[in-house]
């Protein structure tokens, strides 16, 4: 996804090597779309607050980019807009 200086992932800790949608969040009831479009972040003892607030605003930037490459998203957000 382009994100710099970050470890992310989308699974669940206890299955890093699965690359699909976490099962705890599955077994939470979310659909398995949303629970593929998830992040994961592990933060430590030490994780400060602006580092916490440097990796959101590089989801952001990572986010922002993604949506500009993709024709399927302008879709989608159009057609929500007319509901």
């Amino acid at each position: 996804m382009g994100l710099r200086g970050l470890a992310v992932s989308s699974g669940a800790a206890c299955t890093a090597a699965d690359a699909g949608p976490s099962h705890v969040l599955r077994a939470m009831g979310v659909e398995e779309e949303l629970a593929g479009a998830t992040l994961r972040f592990g933060l430590g003892r030490w994780t400060t607050e602006a580092e916490v607030d440097a990796a959101a605003a590089e989801v952001v930037r990572a986010v922002s980019v993604a949506r500009d490459a993709s024709p399927e998203y302008e879709m989608r957000r159009h057609a929500l807009a007319r509901v």
